[in-house]
């Protein structure tokens, strides 16, 4: 597995491209479509996955998809949670903030916890991670002890829960049982700033002391 970490968007989310063998899965494309395109230019784009509807994790969607479209071959499904269709429908909360609009294509695959997405010769697991929205997800790759966590959990930091469709319970209760009962070695790719580890996160999170 390789993964290719862009920082894109105007709030600098983290986009990653996760490649085993000849395809690929596009997790969070919040802008840069442009560099997506160039990175995954000589493999099968298989996934574009939203881990949560946010527009800084959205906001690519619509141009990636439709220039993907024009590619030979069978076209990438968009998937996200079913919790999350609604606030993608309403441009991902931008208007919250001030920002335009921000419009996405329906989601063509709708994911549920405990289903797996085959990539190449990886198993990714989806696991429901709601609190900082309802539909947020978290992608564990076991063979890799990998976990891409969206804005669930942060190196020394959580999700905020304070935005509409947030519980800041529901978030402390998911890390812990969900997220800090896999192994301290698994890496945790969040959805801004660098990478972390469950074990680090288990230490040293004041959140979670």
């Amino acid at each position: 597995m390789i993964v290719h970490t862009l920082s894109v968007g105007l709030l600098q989310t983290n986009c990653y491209i996760v490649v085993d063998e000849t395809e690929c899965m596009v997790l969070d494309p919040g802008g840069g479509a442009e560099r997506i395109l160039e990175l995954t230019s000589q493999i099968r784009v298989r996934y574009v996955v939203n881990t949560h509807a946010h527009f800084d994790h959205t906001a690519g969607n619509r141009k990636l998809l439709n220039a993907l479209q024009d590619r030979p071959g069978k076209s990438p499904e968009l998937v996200t949670h079913p919790d999350a269709i609604s606030l993608l429908a309403d441009e991902g909360g931008a208007g919250w903030f001030g920002f335009p609009p921000i419009l996405s294509p329906e989601p063509d695959r709708l994911v549920q916890d405990g289903d797996v997405l085959q990539l190449g010769q990886l198993a990714v697991q989806v696991l429901h991670t709601p609190g900082h929205s309802p539909g947020s997800i978290s992608l564990y790759v076991p063979r890799e002890k990998a976990l891409f966590v969206g804005d669930t959990l942060f190196r020394q930091g959580i999700g905020r829960p304070d935005l509409p469709g947030g519980d800041g319970d529901v978030l402390l209760r998911v890390i812990r049982d969900r997220l800090l009962s896999l192994p301290d070695d698994t890496t945790v790719y969040p959805g801004h700033g660098p990478a972390t580890s469950i074990g680090y996160e288990r230490m040293h999170n004041p959140y979670l002391s």
